[in-house]
């Protein structure tokens, strides 16, 4: 899920964050809406784990989520106001997971993906993964890290998705043992977004406790592309397949669709179901907001959230 800097408003207590100093996304109070048709991820006692990116509140429930999915970078942000983000998760018995990008949200400020690569290999960023983790560290809520998503999508703006295999394998393990010094229970996810060749990013098993993939269904995409409407247990297949023979808990650390009545509940219905096919699977964490780049070939900006907003 490709983001850039973008101004994210939380309400918390009656107090107003910025995105540019706390990355985090708390949710927030959300605007006149309705949901139009069936599309929140259908929910039952045999459901696998369910959560949730979810900057509109739109899970506010505690009962709607038990994950609670922040993305944040790792440098131009307030990492004290973490706890409100904690005591939001906590409240609600949620687990924290937090996706950190190694970068600024802000493009003018960013080096290049080599002087990045650089830079984390030296040691120069040691400092910005230690200061995150020491944070976490202080958190009520359980948190596993994901760095570094999406690594073996090579046309995205992520500045690591443009390394070589190695070079991102070496740049993961050392993050991993910056942030085990400091937050020692924390569990670590290797975050793919699935596609063909993402073996040669794999860290070791010794730093990867979690698996993570992305799954996006578009229903006019998929039309266009393979001339059928895809279901999610079709999309999750190739990715997955690549990923079993890890021996990992795998989740899908993003999920969205979009399309008709019909697509949409098809979805809806299957995504936290528990399919043979997929033994490993252990939770689905939904992306609820609006895609921030737009999809290739004129295929705009899809709109995950599960509720249509006013001013969405």
């Amino acid at each position: 899920m490709d983001r850039t800097s973008k101004t994210i408003a939380f309400a918390v207590a009656g107090l107003m964050f910025s995105g540019a100093v706390l990355a985090a996304s708390v949710p927030g109070l959300a605007g006149i809406s309705a949901e139009t048709v069936q599309k929140r991820p259908i929910l039952t006692k045999e459901s696998i784990d369910f959560g949730a990116y979810d900057p509109h509140g739109d899970f506010a429930e505690p009962s709607a989520s038990r994950i609670e999915h922040l993305f944040l970078p790792w440098e131009d942000v307030d990492l004290t106001t973490l706890n409100i983000a904690d005591e939001y998760a906590h409240a609600r018995g949620r687990t924290l997971m937090i996706t950190i990008e190694p970068w600024s949200w802000s493009p003018e400020w960013r080096l290049s993906s080599q002087g990045l690569l650089k830079s984390i290999l030296g040691g120069e960023r040691d400092q910005n993964m230690a200061a995150v983790c020491s944070t976490a560290a202080t958190l009520k809520s359980p948190v596993p890290i994901r760095w570094g998503q999406e690594m073996d999508e090579t046309d995205n703006q992520f500045s690591w998705a443009h390394w070589q295999g190695k070079d991102f394998a070496a740049a993961f393990r050392r993050m991993v043992k910056v942030c085990r010094t400091h937050l020692k229970t924390a569990k670590f996810m290797w975050s793919p977004k699935g596609n063909e060749g993402l073996d040669a990013f794999y860290p070791g098993d010794d730093v990867v406790d979690i698996i993570g993939l992305s799954v996006f269904g578009l229903q006019q995409y998929d039309r266009d592309k393979v001339g059928h409407d895809q279901i999610f247990v079709e999309r999750l297949t190739p990715g997955y397949e690549r990923v079993k023979n890890y021996g990992k808990p795998i989740m899908v650390a993003e999920l969205g669709y979009e399309g008709d009545a019909t697509y949409v509940r098809s979805w809806a219905e299957s995504v936290a179901k528990r399919h043979a096919e997929f033994p490993a699977l252990t939770a689905v964490v939904y992306f609820n907001d609006r895609e921030i780049y737009d999809w290739p070939d004129g295929y705009g900006r899809p709109d995950w959230r599960v509720v249509q907003d006013s001013t969405n």
